[in-house]
């Protein structure tokens, strides 16, 4: 399979047999190597003739392609030289699953989050006339990530261009869930409606054939193509009313098809929107029939789809899921809200119980955020279950259309903290810092299963924002023998020591215990304690731990730098001015991808590092 990797001049000069033929090997390799080490597979086994089509039409690295998202990118990757990189895909040091300009000039822009790769590519385009460049940009964007707002914002500017820029719309009526909204319903209807450029093609070619008359018939022709289009295609060409040029609709895995449209765009002066269809999951007939399946995955049976590790338990998200289900039957006006994402996060259950109840707003978090607010100021209860990473692009939403109006929205955050091997586009690790500094902002994180379900139950009684801050994986069912019923604002002492405290938020809590045995073993008796709020603090409890303790060792999965352990060391300090302060968490940097545990211990938040750290500290 694939023993020799094609170059670009190779890739140019195949017959479409050949190319077929490629294609099929390309797919051969990412099922085999995606099945091994995990990672994005439906969406990538859907672009391979559309990779193919942009190295013949293009010439990278000069021509600039940004994939939006960019979990599309495994053949870009291959066909430019990283094939050896794909035995260490998503490993730590290994390679990344997503564009990442430090790993190669071919990936021109990082990319990882949706909507943006328009006003990158429009960047780049100023950029390139600015300085007299000769060379194209070209932005590729799915369908899905067109319902994002920064989409239509860079497109409205491009509209204005008077210079070459081409965006493909990549059109596989998904993104990671079913596509819902206006766009998705508009673009259905240019699918069916192929007839008009059929039409336009077919008589322009006519009346060019004519001498002298013709090109005066095509200009008059030209001025009435919008009633036209009206006739033939009924949603009408909202593109290009915006005043950008579409071609399309375009077989998105027939390569000839793809490259005579690709080289027709590069000759006009405006911004240029090619419509690509394709077929997510294209090849593997487990991931065409359940594409979301196989969007993110670990690695699995190639024979049967079906992963080679079953989880021990149920994950963070499946206990968030069961308990909306159930809460939903007595809390009439509780609603769920999702951006594109409903079985990621566990909602499931909850939208096929109570559909009128439910509300998938595509990749629009900003959107899903004030929507929210609007809800709740109407006396609903909306949850809006986003991931971490992902709720960050809706930060002045939640300050200035939830907080500041005091609204009781309560934010279920998933996949807070180290993520793994996804990496640093997609780490959670912001949120206790970012949400810890809004004013009416209640910041919990549970450290099991049972106080995921208290907490939530509790941030839909409060009245006022709330969020639930919780990681990925499995849930434990981990110190349920010392259970103590959430209080709010109040933390929980798991063990009472004296001389060192371990402060632990949320899941950090199996690795402070395992640090507190490590240390019993060497003679020293720390205290537990599980601190359940991030915001506000058991200040409290803090000035009981203060006469007995000289060292405060705060752990969390999140950023030190504005973190609830720097704010609890605020207090501590106070208290205890001359205790010593030990912070385990992110540091300053963005971090990588890798398996969670190696991460984990690269960053010293593992329970050796933190007793050497201890240790350390007392000498």
């Amino acid at each position: 399979m694939l023993e020799h990797i094609p170059r670009a001049e190779e890739i140019r000069s195949m017959d479409k047999n050949e190319l077929d033929a490629l294609a099929g090997e390309i797919r051969g390799f990412l099922l085999d190597k995606v099945s091994k080490k995990g990672g994005h597979l439906a969406s990538n086994l859907g672009t391979v003739e559309l990779t193919l089509a942009l190295f013949r039409a293009f010439d990278p690295p000069k021509d600039k392609v940004i994939w939006d998202v960019g979990h599309q990118c495994y053949t870009w990757k291959l066909l430019s030289g990283r094939e050896k990189g794909f035995d260490t895909l998503r490993d730590l040091g290994g390679m990344s699953g997503f564009p990442k300009r430090k790993e190669s000039p071919y990936d021109v822009f990082n990319t990882g989050h949706s909507s943006t790769s328009v006003s990158a590519g429009l960047g780049m385009v100023r950029a390139r006339d600015l300085t007299g460049g000769r060379y194209s940009v070209v932005s590729v964007i799915g369908d899905g990530s067109m319902t994002g707002g920064l989409a239509f914002e860079a497109l409205n500017d491009a509209a204005q261009l008077k210079t070459n820029f081409i965006v493909i719309l990549n059109d596989n009526t998904m993104s990671i869930a079913k596509n819902v909204g206006g766009m998705s319903r508009y673009l259905t209807g240019i699918r069916t409606a192929g007839g008009y450029n059929r039409i336009k093609l077919a008589v322009k070619r006519l009346l060019s054939r004519l001498p002298v008359i013709g090109e005066n018939m095509i200009e008059r022709i030209s001025n009435a193509k919008d009633s036209i289009k009206e006739i033939v295609v009924p949603s009408g060409m909202f593109f290009e009313n915006m005043g950008l040029t579409y071609l399309g609709p375009v077989d998105g895995h027939n390569v000839i098809q793809m490259e005579k449209a690709f080289r027709a765009a590069r000759d006009l002066q405006k911004c240029v929107l090619i419509h690509v269809k394709t077929k997510k999951g294209k090849g593997y007939p487990p991931a065409e029939r359940h594409p979301d399946a196989f969007h993110g995955v670990e690695p699995f049976d190639v024979r049967t789809g079906k992963p080679l590790k079953k989880a021990a338990g149920k994950s963070w998200s499946e206990v968030f899921g069961d308990f909306m289900a159930e809460k939903g039957k007595t809390e009439k006006k509780l609603i769920g809200i999702t951006a594109a994402m409903s079985g990621n996060v566990g909602l499931r259950k909850f939208e096929f119980a109570f559909p009128k109840r439910f509300f998938d707003v595509g990749i629009a978090e900003q959107h899903a955020v004030t929507f929210a607010a609007g809800l709740a100021a109407s006396g609903m209860k909306p949850v809006v279950a986003v991931f971490s990473s992902f709720l960050q692009r809706a930060y002045d939403e939640i300050v200035h259309d939830v907080c500041m109006q005091d609204l009781p929205v309560v934010f279920a955050v998933d996949r807070a903290g180290i993520v793994g091997r996804d990496g640093e586009t997609h780490q959670g690790v912001f949120d206790l810092s970012y949400l810890g500094n809004i004013p009416n902002m209640t910041v919990m994180a549970p450290m099991n299963a049972e106080e995921l379900r208290e907490m939530l139950e509790l941030a839909l009684q409060l009245g006022h924002p709330a969020a639930v801050r919780y990681p990925r994986g499995t849930a434990p069912e981990s110190f349920m023998d010392r259970h103590v019923p959430v209080v709010y604002g109040k933390a929980e002492v798991l063990h009472r020591g004296s001389g060192i405290a371990l402060l632990s938020f949320g899941d950090m809590a199996d690795i402070a215990e395992e640090t507190r045995l490590k240390l019993l073993g060497e003679g020293k008796d720390a205290t537990l304690v599980n601190m359940r709020f991030a915001k506000p603090l058991d200040e409290e409890c803090l000035r009981d731990l203060a006469p007995d303790h000289h060292t405060f060792v705060t752990l969390e999965n999140g950023v030190i730098s504005g973190g609830a352990g720097e704010k609890a060391g605020a207090v501590i300090s106070a208290l205890a001015p001359g205790a010593r302060l030990i912070h385990v968490g992110v540091p300053d940097l963005f971090v990588t991808h890798g398996n969670t545990d190696e991460v984990m211990r690269l960053l010293g938040m593992d329970a050796d590092t933190i007793v050497k750290r201890i240790n350390t500290t007392e000498k």
